[in-house]
């Protein structure tokens, strides 16, 4: 059966990638790109709770289910089929008709990449499939070909690409001191690297986790390593920032959490995790920092995905079952709260004309559908906040509370005063919505309200099933 789900995730990108590039039209590439969303959402919904009955490998190997990359994997595929819809009301905005077959392609494309990070067991594998995500995406920011973009899309290739070099060189010192306990050629599963770890030598393990967490926090955004972040994110098409922000951070984050364990078990002590705390911690006093004093639209949504990176981060280097718990929970509150805050961002950016957060007023009076109230993502962050002082992180515990605040007031400034505040001009004429554009706002939102009053009882178990799988740490 899960097999079965995992070809049928696959495939159906695929399909609509040479579906697309064979008809060139732009209705029909909608329709392609529309269904293979629909297809791949379809197949990764049961993948969680079939991946916790029977963990298994597929395909020689090199395909691994299991719970932590099935969530993954869901909250990837919510947001490509969220995107996929808005996509067709957004991006016949643009008036690119002739050149929309070639984003579908790469818009599937770019999912396809993502989709099949997650369950890569060999590592090297898994780093392959991460470099593609920023081959292909760098296209799809720089789309709109203005100066912006195209600039941002450079500078994205450019410190990412540099970034994730890191974690191959990372990667080749994990399988070098790997070859000294399990042979000169073997192969680099998260299984066998962390069956190693005990014997590696503790220099070279050192260096190797330090170079990967450097290498894939570059790709993650977390800060000092975020400075192409904002720029790619706010420059791209809203459904790319959407997929960019909601699941290309956390497919690139997943990395980092599979080699926390093998660092662990390689006695490097509390470096993995303090490490990760620490750029939790810096990622959410930089997002407080530019957010309380953005003016960019589009720019404040990408700070905040610095923000909930760090908070990620901090959750996962807390570990425990609490701290798991509240990770996985934010991740998937973040992946569809993201997604409606960037739609929105277009929206508003269309209708007004600018980017520019003191040209936009009355945004409650002329589009009152446009919103984003964050519930799931309290919940989710109080328990990470549990999770940090039960495990004995009270520093950073009151850290990620005084900057959360700081983030909460500056975001809600600038929300208020785009809702509510008035320059005295007449401002645009209300515009009729597409539903292409509306309803994927209205799937998102639904769900983020709900898990913000309602935590439910089979989440809970499966957050524990996957902390319990990795003995209450890390996984």
């Amino acid at each position: 059966m899960a097999s079965t789900l995992l070809v049928a995730l696959f495939l159906a990108p695929v399909v609509a990638v040479l579906a697309i590039a064979a008809t060139r039209d732009a209705r029909a590439a909608e329709g392609l790109n529309l269904l293979a969303s629909v297809l791949v959402c379809a197949a990764a919904l049961p993948l969680p709770w079939l991946s916790l009955r029977s963990t298994g490998s597929f395909w020689g190997g090199y395909v691994l289910l299991d719970p932590l990359g099935a969530w993954v994997l869901l909250c990837t595929a919510l947001v490509y089929l969220l995107a996929s819809i808005y996509a067709i009301g957004y991006m016949r905005l643009l008036g690119e008709d002739r050149r929309l077959h070639r984003f579908y392609a790469l818009f599937a494309g770019f999912a396809l990449t993502m989709l099949a990070a997650p369950v890569m067991n060999n590592v090297g594998v898994y780093w392959i499939t991460i470099e593609l995500t920023t081959l292909i995406s760098a296209f799809l920011v720089g789309f709109e070909r203005g100066r912006d973009s195209i600039e941002a899309a450079w500078k994205y290739t450019v410190i990412v690409s540099a970034g994730i070099s890191l974690a191959l060189l990372g990667t080749m010192v994990f399988y070098w001191a790997g070859s000294h306990v399990l042979g000169p050629s073997y192969d680099v599963t998260w299984a066998a690297l962390r069956g190693a770890a005990p014997k590696l030598e503790g220099g070279l393990a050192t260096l190797a986790f330090l170079l990967v967490l450097i290498g894939y926090g570059t790709k993650v955004g977390l800060a000092p390593m975020h400075t192409w972040l904002p720029d790619a994110h706010s420059e791209g098409p809203a459904p790319v920032s959407a997929m960019l922000s909601g699941a290309l951070l956390n497919t690139a984050m997943l990395g980092i959490i599979r080699f926390i364990p093998v660092a662990e078990a390689a006695r490097l002590g509390g470096l993995p995790r303090g490490a990760l705390i620490l750029l939790g911690v810096a990622s959410l006093l930089v997002a407080a920092l530019f957010i309380v004093r953005q003016e960019g639209v589009k720019r404040l949504m990408a700070y905040s995905s610095v923000e909930h990176m760090g908070v990620l981060a901090l959750g996962f280097g807390f570990g425990g079952p609490l701290g798991i718990a509240g990770a996985l929970y934010h991740m998937v509150n973040h992946s569809l709260n993201k997604s409606l805050m960037f739609f929105g961002a277009g929206l508003v950016m269309r209708g007004y004309g600018t980017k520019s957060m003191s040209a936009i007023r009355a945004v409650l009076r002329y589009q009152p559908t446009v919103g984003a109230p964050p519930f799931a993502l309290f919940l989710s962050e109080v328990t990470i906040l549990r999770a940090g002082w039960s495990g004995g992180s009270v520093w950073a515990v009151i850290a990620m509370a005084l900057l959360l605040i700081v983030v909460f007031i500056g975001f809600m400034n600038h929300v208020r005063q785009m809702y509510f505040g008035d320059t005295g001009l007449p401002g645009p004429a209300p515009a009729r919505l597409s539903t292409w554009c509306i309803l994927p706002m209205w799937l998102a939102l639904a769900p983020v309200l709900v898990l913000g009053l309602w935590w439910p009882e089979g989440l809970w178990h499966y957050f524990a099933a996957v902390a319990a799988q990795f003995g209450g740490g890390v996984p």
